[in-house]
């Protein structure tokens, strides 16, 4: 009874920790929101990894890399989360107008190379390594420079 009941929960554990992660090279994966996403937006980015993440309890979500090294992940909707360009600019599409005047007024010359966007919150990365984040509307709210 002691050996039976030992490896139901050792399954069990296995069962809740694992996740079932696919990698693919096709857009096709990918939910149609997210496909049109890199139509607009980077039209000659040719993908070279599409991680589906699917969790047991969480919903899937999608990482998507692209030769020239961009990142960008998706939620199970296919909405995007967060665009990492390393050193290029995000598209200016992708970024509210208020914080685009903002960055151009306060930090001359840098571009925004990474976007995040939360529930509440955008989170940018400057080309020099700072990090912003502003409210839902555009408003900066705090900074932190890279150390």
């Amino acid at each position: 009874m002691k050996k039976f009941l030992l490896t139901a929960i050792m399954v069990l554990v296995i069962c809740l920790t694992a996740s079932a992660d696919k990698y693919s090279i096709n857009r096709k994966d990918l939910p149609e929101p997210a496909q049109e996403f890199l139509t607009t937006y980077f039209p000659k980015g040719k993908v070279s990894m599409v991680k589906t993440d699917r969790h047991l309890f969480k919903k899937t979500d999608y990482d998507v890399k692209l030769v020239n090294g961009t990142k960008i992940e998706f939620n199970n909707k296919g909405e995007w989360t967060s665009v990492d360009c390393k050193t290029r600019a995000v598209p200016s599409e992708l970024i509210l107008k208020a914080i685009q005047r903002y960055v151009n007024k306060n930090f001359n010359g840098e571009t925004i190379v990474r976007i995040d966007r939360k529930p509440l919150s955008f989170i940018i990365r400057l080309s020099d390594g700072s990090e912003l984040k502003f409210d839902r509307l555009g408003i900066f709210q705090s900074m932190k420079m890279d150390d």
